[in-house]
């Protein structure tokens, strides 16, 4: 199973940081749990400051549980350290079943 996840962060500067910083950490850290990262992208535009990401869960996992263990984890405090939550206003994610034609499954 995918999701598509999206971060808006409450500046540029905000975005930046998490972009390039602390999501950046969770390339090594997401693939211990089994999540493969298809891409990590942000959104064009002034006024945007969204980070976009595609993961795929492995098979039969819960997303929820898997996500909340990945919160938990000294991994993820490690990847977060020195980041202000506060920067981010939203995070929607949305998970997302491939068709039969898709390139990505």
């Amino acid at each position: 199973m995918f999701q598509l996840r999206i971060y808006t962060l409450r500046s540029p500067e905000a975005l930046q940081r998490y972009a390039t910083v602390h999501w950046a950490r969770h390339l090594a850290t997401f693939p211990k749990f089994g999540i493969v990262i298809h891409g990590v992208w942000t959104e064009p535009g002034d006024d945007a400051n969204r980070l976009v990401a595609l993961v795929r869960y492995p098979p039969g996992a819960d997303p929820e549980v898997l996500t909340g263990q990945i919160m938990t984890s000294p991994e993820f405090d490690a990847d977060m350290a020195g980041f202000d939550f506060d920067d981010i206003v939203e995070v929607e994610a949305t998970l997302l079943d491939p068709t039969s034609f898709s390139p990505l499954r």
